[in-house]
């Protein structure tokens, strides 16, 4: 295993590679079941073995489906393909029910679409079916919601809480009301503040408030209002979510959107969250204000720490138990028919079903324990019977040399700072070999770093920006100028390209020689007083940068290469030494490479 190529594969096709496992929906095609008979014994005998188990029940409607949704939501339902769906549900979750028996639920969850869009009557039906299962006492019954349905519909939230949810999640997404409207989504300041307002009136003291980042049009200071006002409102719980673009109607537009960007409004936000006392380790999304509650539904926890098997019921659902992954009827396209058709026949609505090997069961479970940042060494034991650190030794010593991830006690590898930033790289180290293999494929085929650059450009405003800009360059060489430092571009424009450390000069700098001594250990750790004397050159061509006027101010040192160190940050990928014999003028970012000549040629 070659964890360089890796990581470094993983970090350029980010937006694919995270949480969700695996990589397309057929992706496990070569394990799946066809005969209905051998999916019911791979399902009966998985669930059998469980000692304890998580259900789901998805509701797959809502007033519209948003452009950045994933998830099954059925297009145009008619007014009676609810009560329809809800009396096939609940004979779905009887056939289940004589599987799963009397076996602990430690976590439960309705969710969907939206579950609040049913009736009371409906809700009820589902939730009283539920709770004829083994329920585990204390934990959180939790369900989803939308601020239109809490605001405008009362009598409906206080039943929810009648019925015993404990816990409620809400999207908000964005305050920008300009961004909401490209998404397709209905919400306003007026809503949110009635909509918070009714549920806490039925009750409820847990309440989740779901935000949004990553998206093309969404500017770092509507996300940050957009922070600032949904921690006004109180919530107990914040979760972050980054738009993931894959199976979504902006997937189009996520190669203008880089993981720099993604990260920089996670940043925004973390320090937002914490200086409002809501706290998370690092990588985690979900920020809670409760000491010692982590802010997820149980369902949610169970999975990700423990990767306790869950059942899912409904169109679409996944479920994922012992060794097979399975996605009912309606994942494709998104209808009735087929699933009713199969409950009429007492056949499990399966649409299909993969027994997988256990490469394809750890990389699945590891996956989504990354959501919360950490992997227990406890819990995958238990899952798995086997020492992770025996499993993973090679993956381990490259995350911990590389400052990824670290061990914060004896059950506990979490990521650090540093590889919070990197997430999107360190997933598919843990992925099966054939996983990783379709990586390189896929990304082989789909990454294209101009067509990204060109959508971010079509939405880049250089009015924005004060004409012309100063920024600084830094040409940090060993002593002999054999080698000169470098950083691969985290952004757009020129993204994955070779640089010399730099960035603009902010007028809170006092000068740009400060700017110059900032930028340099903010991208690559490196910490060297920049003075006038280092100024190498200055280049003012117009043409010299695609967004628009940059003024270069370069500055160049000679260091003794043994005692440096680098480490990227900020909007830099990687900062590493570079031999200058090895440089290419098609690799270098802007005019670096005829800055490079000049400076080799004092």
């Amino acid at each position: 295993m070659n964890c360089r190529n890796i990581f470094d594969r993983g970090i350029k096709f980010h937006h694919y590679c995270n949480t969700a496992y695996p990589l397309r929906p057929n992706s496990l095609a070569q394990y799946e079941i066809q005969e209905p008979g051998m999916m019911y014994e791979v399902v009966k005998n998985n669930i059998e073995a469980q000692k304890e188990l998580c259900l789901y029940v998805h509701v797959p409607f809502c007033q519209a489906r948003c452009k950045f949704c994933e998830y099954v939501v059925m297009d145009n339902p008619s007014d009676k393909d609810p009560d329809i769906y809800v009396e096939y549900l609940l004979k779905e979750i009887e056939m289940y029910r004589e599987i799963i028996g009397d076996k602990p639920i430690v976590g439960y969850d309705l969710g969907g679409g939206t579950p609040s869009y049913l009736s009371i009557e409906n809700l009820t039906k589902i939730t009283n079916s539920i709770k004829s299962f083994n329920l585990e006492d204390g934990m959180y019954l939790s369900i989803e919601t939308t601020p239109v349905i809490a605001a405008n519909d009362f009598e409906k939230i206080k039943a929810i809480k009648d019925l015993g949810y404990n816990r409620i999640s809400m999207g908000f997404q964005t305050v920008s009301e300009k961004l909401l409207e490209s998404l397709g989504r209905e919400g306003s300041k007026s809503i949110y503040e009635k909509a918070v307002e009714n549920i806490r009136k039925a009750g409820f003291d847990r309440l989740n408030v779901d935000l949004m980042y990553g998206f093309l049009n969404q500017s770092d200071e509507d996300f940050a209002n957009t922070i600032k006002y949904t921690i006004a409102l109180g919530p107990e719980f914040i979760t972050l979510y980054r738009n993931r673009y894959k199976g979504t109607k902006l997937e189009a537009e996520s190669q203008g959107v880089t993981l720099y960007k993604v990260n920089r409004q996670y940043d925004i936000a973390y320090r937002l969250l914490k200086e409002a006392g809501y706290i998370a380790n690092n990588g985690k999304n979900t920020f809670s204000k409760i000491p010692n509650d982590l802010g997820t539904s149980s369902y949610l926890t169970k999975r990700v720490v423990d990767a306790t098997s869950y059942v899912g019921f409904g169109l679409g659902a996944q479920s994922f138990v012992g060794n097979y992954l399975a996605y009912n009827l309606g994942c494709a396209d998104h209808k009735l028919e087929k699933y009713i058709n199969a409950i009429d026949n007492n056949i499990l609505p399966i649409n299909d079903i993969a027994d997988m090997p256990i490469e394809e069961v750890r990389a699945k479970a590891i996956s989504v324990m990354f959501y919360f940042g950490f992997i227990s060494m406890s819990a995958y034991n238990a899952r798995f019977g086997e020492d992770f650190r025996t499993v993973y030794k090679t993956q381990i010593e490259f995350l911990e040399d590389n400052y990824l991830m670290e061990f914060v006690d004896e059950d506990t590898f979490m990521l650090t700072d540093y590889g919070a930033a990197h997430l999107y790289g360190i997933i598919p180290l843990f992925y099966s070999e054939r996983s990783i293999e379709e990586m390189f494929t896929m990304s082989d085929r789909w990454l294209n770093d101009k067509k990204g650059e060109d959508i971010f450009l079509a939405k880049y405003k250089r009015s924005d920006y004060e004409a012309p800009s100063v920024a600084v360059d830094l040409i940090v060489f060993n002593k002999d100028k054999s080698k000169i430092l470098l950083i691969n571009r985290a952004d757009h424009p020129y993204v994955n390209k070779l640089a010399f450390p730099g960035g603009f000069y902010l007028q809170t700098d006092d000068t740009v020689e400060a700017s110059a001594t900032r930028e340099l250990v903010e991208e690559t750790s490196v910490d060297i007083r920049i003075t006038e004397d280092n100024l190498l050159k200055i280049t003012s061509n117009k043409g010299r940068d695609p967004r628009g006027w940059v003024i270069s101010v370069a500055y160049m040192v000679l260091v003794d290469e043994k005692c440096i160190r680098p480490r990227a940050n900020s909007d830099a990928l990687y900062a590493n030494w570079v031999n200058v014999d090895s440089i290419k003028k098609d690799n270098m970012a802007f005019d670096h490479f005829e800055i490079l000549q000049y400076a080799l040629n004092l």
